[in-house]
């Protein structure tokens, strides 16, 4: 009986073996670089360039991305928290976020693929098209302004905040003339219908508006910027991002902390390769690589019709 007992547990554990280490197989089978569904949370000042992204790759390979759009403080809680996980962000990991993943012994790879900025537009109906940078950090300050009315962010707890938040060197934006929404799609349709109010927004949400949200993007002015070190205003362009001397431009990274070789590390090579930086390139935005332009050079001319 004992001699019984003990070949049914030995033979209960062999199963159970064999299970475990198919599940684990299972596991992998699933997901690779190129192959499988993953969550991707993303800054939601950059939702519209990453959807762009994930359609193409989507379409190249058999791959499955959920994107998860948030404020940037809900986008880093949501990362730190998961066992393994991608997000993208305006900025890079703090010391702080960095040791947090050392405790989970992982390294996260970091990816940056393009610049973008932080634009500020106005109603239509205002003429005026330029705005300097010190005139929004005093606003932020408290400081009353003959220009602005009030400023209009997205999220309080967005890149877009904390970006001026820094700039002004305050910790909390002021209770009177500053309002947030929750999504720049909602800066963009307030400041259409209403004059005197400057919103403050991610550059793609202009670039590459959504069908249902051109119509209010057409009521509404991109406002060029006068920097703090510099004479001339200048519009957020790819040209002026480029050079230097748009004043609130801003690095994108992919923040890859899944710790294995899945979905992670094949969307972050896409998206900093070829394809990824033409996207990118026409998206108005600035990519990291340039991408390369194939030039035939022909010995005859051709004057066939």
């Amino acid at each position: 009986m004992f001699k019984i007992s003990k070949f049914f547990v030995l033979g209960f554990v062999c199963v159970l073996f064999v299970m475990c280490n198919k599940s684990d197989q299972s596991k992998n089978d699933k997901e690779t670089i190129l192959k499988g569904s993953a969550t991707i949370y993303v800054d939601e000042t950059l939702t519209p360039i990453i959807e762009d992204q994930v359609a193409v790759f989507e379409s190249k390979y058999d791959a499955k991305i959920k994107l998860v759009s948030k404020s940037e403080s809900e986008l880093v809680v949501s990362l730190v928290k998961e066992k393994s996980g991608i997000a993208i962000l305006s900025r890079n990991l703090t010391l702080n976020e960095n040791k947090i993943f050392e405790q989970k012994k992982i390294t996260p790879k970091i990816t940056k693929f393009a610049t973008d900025a932080i634009a500020f537009i106005s109603n239509k109906s205002n003429k005026d098209t330029l705005i300097e940078l010190k005139s929004v950090i005093e606003f932020m300050q408290g400081k009353q302004s003959a220009k602005i009315k009030g400023l209009v962010f997205d999220n309080p707890n967005s890149s877009t905040v904390r970006l001026m938040s820094e700039l002004a060197k305050v910790n909390k934006i002021p209770e009177k003339g500053v309002y947030s929404f929750k999504t720049n799609e909602e800066v963009i349709k307030f400041v259409a219908k209403n004059e005197g109010m400057i919103g403050v927004i991610g550059l793609n949400w202009l670039t590459q508006p959504m069908p249902d949200m051109q119509e209010f993007v057409d009521k509404v002015n991109v406002l060029s910027v006068k920097g703090s070190k510099s004479n001339n205003y200048y519009f957020p362009s790819q040209n002026n991002i480029a050079e230097g001397k748009y004043p609130l431009a801003r690095d994108l990274y992919i923040i890859n902390a899944q710790g294995f070789s899945g979905l992670g590390m094949g969307f972050s090579s896409f998206v900093a390769g070829d394809i990824g930086q033409r996207i990118i390139l026409k998206s108005g935005l600035l990519p990291v690589m340039m991408p390369g332009r194939k030039i035939n050079i022909r010995n005859k001319i051709s004057n066939d019709k």
